[in-house]
C-alpha cells in the first residue's frame, strides 16, 4: 500500500477514487507518565513519554486507515492528513484521514 501527503506518484496516475478513508484512536495519559512530564518540564528537555505515547498513536490510526482502504480495493492513499483534538482534560483523538485510490503505472499497468 502507497500512502503519501502527496496528491499524486510520480510515474502512477489514479485510474479509480474510492473515497475518504480514515483511521483514529483515542488515547489518555498516565499518572506515571504525567509524573515524570512534570520533573522534565522543571528541568526542560523532551517528554520522551508523551513522544512516544503519541508515535504510538499515530501508528494505530495510520493502520486503521490502511485496513479500511484495503478493504475497499485500493493499492494507495493519496492527499493524507493527520488531525489531533482533546476530547477531555487527559485524552485526546488522533486522525488520519486521506483519499482511497487504485493507482496504475502511467502506461496502464497496475
Amino acid at each position: 500500500m502507497i500512502v503519501v501527503t502527496a496528491n499524486q506518484v510520480s510515474g502512477k496516475r489514479v485510474a479509480r477514487t474510492l473515497g475518504l478513508v480514515r483511521g483514529n484512536t483515542i488515547r489518555t495519559r498516565h499518572i506515571g507518565k504525567d509524573i515524570m512530564a512534570v520533573f522534565r518540564n522543571i528541568v526542560g528537555g523532551e517528554v520522551s513519554e508523551y513522544t512516544k505515547l503519541l508515535g504510538e498513536a499515530r501508528e494505530q490510526a495510520l493502520d486503521r486507515m490502511v485496513e479500511e482502504a484495503t478493504g475497499l480495493g485500493a493499492n494507495a492513499i493519496i492527499s493524507v492528513r493527520f488531525s489531533t483534538s482533546m476530547i477531555m482534560g487527559a485524552a485526546a483523538e488522533l486522525l488520519a484521514y486521506g483519499t482511497a485510490v487504485v493507482l496504475v503505472d502511467e502506461n496502464g499497468e497496475s
